[in-house]
């Protein structure tokens, strides 16, 4: 889930965005001053719904089959929540927006959510003879998880905020001149982000090896998969589409926001690999027992002289 968002400058203000809509600043603190930079912030806006809504599918398909822990691969969760943990720290280390600190801290909690559920039905489908305790334990673990978590986003509203320039939405930082090299807040920004996209980016690749060695998607939610390309494909369309500061090259602004761009774009190559994997390996519907009957009795009929 790559969900940096509304990244900038120091000391920004309005004045800094000539012919900029002020009710989009005083809302997202983004400068949108054409059709480009209005596009790009709905878009923005819908992947970061698309991210927000990706895990409610894999919820209902866990409790469905109860087979969770066999359909998705643990290093797939731990790579997504460590990616989406980096950059709950790149938001606090940056002090970004509110808005940005309590979607960040929504996605970790998602992630931990996944990651219980998947601890549950491993132990529960290891010891069905102890599903009572087991019940117990998970919903303490579970209720633990959503205080401490609340607690942390409480105490994260106390914390001094700073009026930024926003970039763009699910973007990193970019200085102000065109060409100046990177700040040391940005190298931060840029090695947190980059460090949070390789994980998102390698988080496939056991999942697809798990669906390859099963031969099987059963338990996994295609709607998981369908939704995070959804966002990540509105997220490299909303950053392309914006345009760059005044005194910024399209070139220099691609540099700063390469490591996103290359996460988005690298997790949706590898997705469209996973859909494949979904049509290749759906489930067949089993043949009833007068069809397969019928089919017998074709195999027995004597050919035709």
């Amino acid at each position: 889930m790559d969900s940096q968002l509304w990244q900038g400058s120091l000391g920004g203000n309005f004045s800094d965005c000539p012919n900029g809509s002020q009710w989009v600043w005083d809302v997202f603190n983004e400068c949108a001053q054409d059709i480009r930079d209005f596009t790009s912030i709905v878009l923005g806006l819908v992947s970061i719904f698309c991210f927000a809504g990706s895990s409610f599918p894999q919820y209902y398909q866990a409790c469905k089959t109860g087979n969770m822990d066999q359909a998705l691969s643990i290093y797939f969760l731990l790579g997504w929540l460590g990616g989406d943990s980096l950059n709950l720290i790149g938001s606090f280390l940056a002090n970004q927006l509110p808005l940005q600190v309590y979607t960040a801290i929504y996605y970790v909690l998602a992630d931990l959510v996944m990651l219980s559920l998947y601890l549950y039905y491993k132990v529960r489908n290891q010891s069905r003879g102890f599903s009572a305790p087991i019940n117990a334990a998970f919903a303490f673990v579970f209720l633990g998880t959503v205080s401490a978590t609340s607690l942390l986003g409480r105490a994260s509203s106390t914390v001094e905020t700073v009026t930024f320039k926003g970039r763009t939405l699910l973007s990193a930082t970019v200085d102000a001149a065109g060409c100046e090299p990177f700040s040391k807040k940005e190298i931060i920004g840029f090695t947190v982000g980059s460090i949070s996209s390789l994980l998102y980016l390698f988080s496939r690749v056991p999942q697809i090896y798990t669906n390859f060695k099963r031969k099987s998607t059963e338990g996994v939610s295609y709607c998981l998969f369908a939704l995070v390309m959804l966002g990540n494909s509105l997220y490299g369309i909303s950053v392309l589409l914006k345009n760059p500061d005044p005194r910024q090259t399209e070139g220099n602004y691609i540099i700063h926001h390469l490591p996103w761009l290359i996460g988005s774009l690298g997790v949706l190559s590898l997705d469209v690999i996973i859909s494949f994997q979904f049509l290749a390996y759906r489930k067949r519907r089993p043949c009833t027992s007068d069809e397969r009957e019928a089919l017998l009795g074709k195999q027995d009929e004597p050919l035709d002289s």
